[in-house]
């Protein structure tokens, strides 16, 4: 009776292994994803079967990290070099968005100069002469601020003078 019974738990095993075997390879034409879980789900298996027989489970990584069966087509691609041109697009994408974003900045700066010089609205452009200008009106508020501090200390030394003759006449007086 022990036979049999052995003989029946062997065949259930053996007939979980080729629903496993038979899902990847089905998982592995249909494109759908290779994990643990998807596999055991479409073999009607717990996922603690995958794990007990280290033999399917090495088989399902294998299958996950190989090359996608050629359709023939002849290409080849992988899983893997899928998801590397995906996240190289999107880098290059959001380059591309940086780039848009900073030359509609240049443009939108650009037009907006032309616009108002065209429209009269501003004063003409001319840097160097207002900066020349600029630096005239500080020289000039420096010689001026000079020539203030020698009235004052003239004025001062004027006041000083005329106090101390009103306090002589006041003596003398």
């Amino acid at each position: 009776m022990t036979t049999a019974m052995n003989d029946g738990r062997q065949a259930d095993t053996e007939r979980r292994r080729t629903r496993v075997k038979a899902a990847i390879s089905t998982a592995r034409c249909d494109g759908t994803p290779l994990t643990a879980a998807a596999i055991a789900r479409a073999a009607r298996v717990d996922r603690t079967f995958l794990y007990r027989h280290r033999d399917l489970l090495e088989t399902l990584h294998a299958a996950a990290h190989a090359p996608a069966a050629p359709d023939g087509s002849g290409l080849v691609v992988s899983r893997a070099s899928l998801q590397a041109d995906l996240a190289n697009a999107a880098a290059r994408s959001a380059r591309l968005a940086a780039r848009v974003q900073q030359l509609e900045e240049r443009l939108s700066k650009a037009l907006g100069d032309e616009i108002w010089r065209t429209s009269g609205l501003g004063a003409p452009a001319d840097v160097a002469a207002l900066n020349s200008r600029v630096t005239q009106l500080e020289q000039r508020n420096v010689e001026l601020a000079r020539a203030l501090e020698e009235r004052q200390a003239e004025l001062d030394a004027a006041r000083t003078v005329n106090r101390d003759l009103t306090r002589a006449l006041n003596h003398h007086g």
